[in-house]
């Protein structure tokens, strides 16, 4: 049988329960990763480990608090004696935590300070503890999602923008710093737009609206359509893999082609 483009990688993966996390989680084990998922959702995480059977396991880490890093950390280094990739996915909109408005005048300090603290404290603790485990790991890779939002203003969440935005810039801090000690780890992130998991349960519904407004929102997408984690996870893949090896510091847009121009779709041939 052929080997998988991450066989024999050790793999931690935040935010794993749902969404993006849990498809780059099946990714990774189907492509011969070991994945260690983690989440806050202890059940939802444990049931997607389980269904990967011997290529995964569960762990609980709330990526605000360095003690669960550290405890990770000590955990997946005594049982594997190494860490080659870890993708920092886990995050937060302030919207469906219930904190209240998000836009700039009227965001309050706390929930501002809340959702920097898991997007962006939990990007910098994942890299700081990452580093440490793999500084003497040839070919380890770190992949931070950020989001569309860290490269354009988003007047509604003012906080979210802000903390994936400073998570494309301390990516690339990380990939610098990793480059001028001589570690061999890469760092990039992923900016995903329009991908369509829970993120967006609470504007589109589950009512028979619910096509028509997905329909709204890719109307304004050039290619017409939402993605779906899938595309994530194998941009994910590709930056865990060896084929990237020549690859730090970037940022990876997954949107459609928003980000290309004017955000106006293609106009259709007569």
């Amino acid at each position: 049988m052929p080997k998988g483009r991450l066989e024999g990688k050790i793999a931690l993966i935040t935010g794993a329960s749902q969404g993006i996390g849990e498809e780059t989680a099946r990714v990774f084990a189907r492509e011969g990763a070991f994945v260690i998922l983690s989440d806050i959702d202890d059940e939802k995480g444990t049931l997607v480990a389980n269904t990967l059977g011997k290529s995964a396991f569960y762990l609980h880490l709330d990526v605000k608090k360095e003690k669960d890093w550290t405890a990770a950390l000590d955990t997946i280094v005594k049982k594997f004696s190494k860490l080659d990739v870890l993708v920092n996915n886990a995050g937060i909109t302030g919207f469906q935590e219930g904190f209240g408005p998000q836009d700039p005048e009227h965001a309050s300090l706390e929930s501002w300070r809340r959702v920097h603290q898991v997007n962006l404290d939990g990007v910098f603790l994942g890299c700081k503890h990452a580093i440490q485990a793999m500084k003497n790991n040839p070919g380890s890779s770190i992949i931070n999602i950020s989001s569309r939002s860290g490269l354009v203003g988003i007047p509604g969440a003012a906080a979210y923008a802000s903390s994936k935005a400073a998570i494309r810039n301390h990516t690339k801090t990380v990939a610098l710093y990793c480059c001028s000690q001589n570690y061999p780890i890469r760092c990039n992130s992923i900016h995903p737009a329009a991908i369509l998991t829970p993120m967006w349960d609470a504007m589109l519904g589950f009512g028979p609206d619910r096509a028509a407004r997905m329909a709204h929102i890719a109307k304004d997408i050039p290619m017409q359509k939402m993605g779906m984690p899938d595309d994530v996870a194998s941009a994910a893949l590709f930056l865990a893999s060896e084929e990237s090896k020549y690859i730090t510091g970037i940022e990876l847009t997954i949107d459609g082609g928003l980000l290309a121009g004017a955000g106006a779709p293609p106009a259709k041939a007569e």
